[in-house]
């Protein structure tokens, strides 16, 4: 497999006069076809890092790496077609536009992307019934109850197959059924598809559910685990800091 982000001495630091320092030093190579659970406790710096992959921050020093290209410092108009063309988000909430229906909320971004209106539709209800939502297509997101609007939000980062799928605690807000529901056609798409899947998560079940754990803590990772047949086995990757 080739390495689909490299991220190299990535370093984010908040505030100008009692810093906070969110990244320190993060060495990361995540392969294309991955299918990988980043953990941590709050405030290790988990969705600080899910925002640099996904070019929605820029980081104080440090490289990001997509697909060979050096994605660091580019600009707006790039950043966004990168995001359009190569990323699919899923946030612990769903952001859907409150005035479009559930379909019409999946076919915006094929729609910005340049997809035909037909078939922007067609590949939009086709996800949309994947995730038992066929019956739901023309509601609008207060038509719909939580759980329903987060699979919506799940269809819309898959429909326009993007090379890598960003999940902020997408099954956060979801039953177990939905959740494995969800959990299945992420599988069956890395597996089928050789789309890469990152997840931020902080349900232990889920995050084993993967073939790759990494553990952040203050900023850095600090250990992974990787599968091996039904089970893990855990690297360490650097000593934390013992000192008060």
């Amino acid at each position: 497999m080739s390495n689909i982000i490299e991220i190299k001495k990535l370093r984010k630091v908040y505030g100008d006069g009692l810093e906070v320092v969110a990244l320190d030093g993060v060495d990361l190579i995540i392969e294309e076809g991955e299918f990988l659970a980043i953990v941590g406790p709050s405030g290790s710096g988990k969705s600080t890092l899910l925002n640099m992959i996904g070019i929605l921050d820029t980081p104080t020093s440090g490289e990001i790496w997509l697909k060979g290209k050096n994605i660091t410092d580019i600009d707006h108009n790039e950043r966004a077609r990168h995001r359009n063309r190569e990323l699919g988000f899923v946030f612990q909430y769903h952001h859907l536009l409150p005035e479009f229906s559930a379909v019409e909320n999946v076919m915006m971004p094929l729609l910005i992307a340049g997809v035909d209106k037909k078939e922007a539709r067609e590949r939009s209800i086709t996800f949309l019934e994947k995730m038992g939502l066929g019956d739901r297509l023309g509601n609008r997101p207060t038509q719909l109850s939580g759980g329903q609007n987060q699979r919506v939000a799940v269809a819309r980062a898959l429909a326009n197959h993007p090379s890598i799928v960003i999940g902020d605690e997408l099954t956060g807000n979801l039953d177990s059924k939905s959740s494995d529901m969800v959990y299945d056609l992420l599988r069956k798409l890395n597996r089928e598809m050789n789309q890469t899947f990152i997840l931020v998560t902080h349900d232990m079940d889920m995050a084993e559910k993967t073939d790759r754990i990494l553990r952040l803590v203050d900023g850095k990772i600090v250990s992974e685990m990787l599968r091996e047949g039904d089970g893990f086995v855990t690297h360490d990757l650097c000593e934390l800091d013992q000192s008060d």
